[in-house]
């Protein structure tokens, strides 16, 4: 069997492209889960929009349920407005959204750097880490059974 080997050192948007519709297609073979995951609909999306007396945008959430799951996509605030609750009553108000939609479990991904403490103080549990990601610190993945 011949083939061609090239190693590109820049993008390459259509292999890319190339390489994705592959990967869904393999993953939708194996596995029903993801291949109904894209059917319209299926994943259902949240955003929680956090704006200041003025209209300004100084915050909010993104996340995604699909699975039975809630994944947390994007989650920040500028600063002057933390230390109050207002990522709490965030977090408590997404997952409360999550579970009327159906999820079970919560998941969420943080460096060390970011919010770890916060998520265990809400009752998600360390399941994985990548040390020295970046070189220095340390990236999680956290999950919390919903109840």
């Amino acid at each position: 069997m011949k083939y061609n080997l090239e190693v590109l050192l820049k993008d390459n948007t259509n292999f890319t492209a190339f390489l994705h519709t592959k990967i869904k297609a393999f993953n939708d073979e194996k596995s029903n889960h993801h291949k109904d995951a894209r059917k319209e609909g299926a994943v259902q999306p949240i955003s929680i929009i956090v704006s200041n007396d003025i209209n300004r945008w100084i915050g909010g959430i993104t996340a995604e349920v699909y699975w039975n799951w809630l994944e947390l996509n994007d989650f920040w605030f500028d600063e002057t407005y933390r230390g109050d609750g207002l990522g709490s009553t965030l977090l408590e108000k997404v997952e409360a959204i999550a579970k009327q939609k159906g999820a079970e479990k919560a998941m969420v991904t943080t460096f060390e750097f970011q919010a770890k403490t916060f998520y265990e103080l809400k009752g998600y549990q360390v399941v994985g880490a990548v040390e020295d990601y970046p070189p220095g610190s340390c990236y999680y993945t956290m999950v919390k059974t919903l109840s």
